[in-house]
């Protein structure tokens, strides 16, 4: 699920703690068009990786995101397998001829 790179930078910046971080900021953070942050956000939302709040300030609509317990875990279980990817040996890394 957070494989792919627009999800693993949305839940990257998320996963810098608790707090909600507005759909502007994660837009801008990720390089994400708008429509690619709804998409991918959507996703994460329904494998219940983030939370997403909507509101308002003032006239305007304002849509929130945070990681929920289990996004945490999953998002630092990716980064754990990935960093063992890393240490390994490059005799242990599988090639695409094997």
């Amino acid at each position: 699920m957070i494989h792919p790179l627009p999800k693993l930078s949305i839940c990257a910046l998320l996963a810098a703690g608790p707090q909600w971080v507005e759909f502007r900021t994660v837009r801008e953070t990720t390089g994400l068009s708008d429509s690619m942050v709804s998409k991918h956000s959507r996703a994460l939302e329904e494998a219940g990786y983030i939370e997403v709040r909507k509101g308002g300030i003032g006239r305007r609509p304002r849509t929130w995101f945070r990681m929920t317990p289990l996004g945490q875990a999953r998002y630092r279980g990716h980064v754990a397998a990935l960093q063992q990817l890393l240490q390994r040996e490059p005799d242990q890394v599988p090639t695409p001829d094997a």
